[in-house]
Parts: structure tokens; C-alpha cells; sequence
């Protein structure tokens, strides 16, 4: 099957299951729910598969999700008990889970395929507003637990063939991720620096932005927007600019949020 070039995403996917709460303060994520409700339409055509690399799965070495179909896993407290309901039936696909890890395990990354894993909700929630009919086979990607940036980067240029055969390669994390800033108006123009900062590391070639972000702690107020050991949000921006490879990325969604400036960037 003749297939285009699918681009590479990352997606902030909210607090929680934040978007399918029977109620939310001030709409603070109706902006957001509508730019991923709008993702699928941006395309080249619809994905054969999606590669899902979520902030909420560290491992020890990188691993993917093997099962044919996954449980979701409700990873987030304290939410209504209707939100403990939602359901997302996207198939796996083990030969896909299967390929991510030898793809990996050829650059050096050791790789293993987790076949009892679920899926957690920075893969359900977002998905569930891009492709809702939850119809595309999805495997999940974990973060290595040591959080190195250049690791990561590597992961997600040893993805990158993947993108000709017709895979979506989604980063889902948030870019300012200090859950005790949130809401708070002095962190509104500190949070602006640092996406400024990432929006030109995006939009930098290659290499530049491969500097860049391997020594994104060096960015303006770097740790109050990631504060350290909690960067795991961010680090899905490493693997989707690998997966970008040569290619110049572009902001394609920007928002206050929660008194914090939260970005989407796209290669591609």
C-alpha cells in the first residue's frame, strides 16, 4: 500500500481526563480539546498505526506495548468517578511493537516488548479527542527513567522510517509541567520565556536543535517550568524532533493555560 510521509506531533494531553469532566473552571481546556479535535484533519492521509510515546510510562530501558489489546490504565486521582469509565478500544499491534524495538536495538537502544502493559491516559485521553473512533492501532513507547535528553532524541531518529510506512509518531507530554505553578500569575511571564526559548529551539535546523534541546536545562527559568528529576512532560519534545530528523519543526498551537503558556509543535 502506497502510503505519504506522516509528520511527527507533540500534543500537550491536559490534567487528567480533564476534557471529558462534566464540569471544568472557566472552560480552561475547551482551546486545547478543540486543537486536538482538529489534529486528524491536518494530515496527509489517516495513519496506518500510531507510535505513542507518553510522559506517564518511565522503564529502565525503553519498552514497548505489546498486547493486541491493551486495558487502559486510569493513572490519575482524586477525578469524578465518572472519568474512571472512559473507554478507548484502540487495537495494539504486536508486529508494530514488535519493529519499534528492533528498530531501536539496531542504534544501540536496548529495547524490550512489554506484552501485559496497557495503555496509560497520556495516550487514551488525548487520542480519544484526535481519532475517536478508535479505530487505528496504537502502540505505546515508553521514556527511558533516566530522563537523558540525547537518549531520546536518538530513540526518535531510530523511529524515523517509520513515518514512510505510514505511522504517526506522537509525543504526548505538556511543555511547562510545574504542578504547583499552575494558576499562578508569577509564573505567567516565566513560563512565556521558556516557550520562547523552545519555539526557536524547534524551529532551528537539525543540529542546532539537537544542541539545544539536549541542554534545554540551560533555557531561560528552565527548571521552574520542569523542575528537576520531574522533566518526564518534556522529554516526549526529545523524540519527536528525532523522529523529525532533518526537517524544521513549527509551533502549531499556543495557549494560557492555567496562568502557564502550554504549546503543541509539529515536524514535518
Amino acid at each position: 500500500m502506497n502510503t505519504q510521509r506522516q509528520p511527527v506531533l507533540y500534543i500537550p494531553h491536559g490534567g487528567g481526563p480533564c476534557f471529558f469532566m462534566d464540569w471544568t473552571p472557566a472552560d480552561t481546556w475547551t482551546g486545547m480539546a478543540a486543537f486536538l479535535s482538529n489534529l486528524a484533519a491536518t494530515l496527509p492521509e489517516p495513519p496506518q498505526a500510531i507510535v505513542m510515546v507518553s510522559a506517564h510510562w518511565l522503564t529502565p530501558r525503553f519498552s514497548v506495548t505489546g498486547h493486541a489489546q491493551p486495558e487502559l490504565i486510569y493513572d490519575y486521582y482524586g477525578f469524578p468517578a465518572h472519568t474512571y469509565d472512559i473507554t478507548y478500544p484502540a487495537p495494539g499491534q504486536p508486529p508494530l511493537a514488535g519493529r519499534v524495538a528492533a528498530l531501536l536495538s539496531a542504534q544501540g537502544e536496548s529495547a524490550t516488548v512489554d506484552a501485559s502493559r496497557g495503555f496509560d491516559h497520556g495516550m487514551f485521553i488525548p487520542l480519544k479527542l484526535m481519532f475517536p473512533h478508535a479505530n487505528i492501532p496504537v502502540v505505546q513507547l515508553s521514556l527511558r527513567q533516566d530522563l537523558d535528553p540525547q537518549a531520546h532524541i536518538q530513540a526518535g531518529k531510530a523511529l524515523a522510517p517509520l513515518r514512510d510506512e505510514g505511522v504517526l509518531i506522537i509525543g504526548s507530554g505538556m511543555s511547562f509541567h510545574n504542578m504547583r505553578a499552575y494558576g499562578d500569575r508569577r509564573f505567567s511571564p516565566l513560563s512565556d520565556e521558556f516557550d520562547h526559548w523552545l519555539t526557536a529551539a524547534v524551529a532551528s535546523p537539525a543540529a542546532e536543535r539537537e544542541l539545544m534541546l539536549q541542554q534545554w536545562a540551560q533555557a531561560p527559568h528552565a527548571y521552574q517550568c520542569h523542575p528537576p528529576q520531574h522533566e518526564e512532560h518534556l522529554i516526549p519534545l526529545m523524540v519527536a524532533a528525532g523522529a523529525g530528523h532533518d526537517e524544521v519543526g513549527e509551533k502549531i498551537y499556543s495557549q494560557r493555560v492555567m496562568e502557564t503558556t502550554i504549546s503543541a509543535f509539529r515536524f514535518g
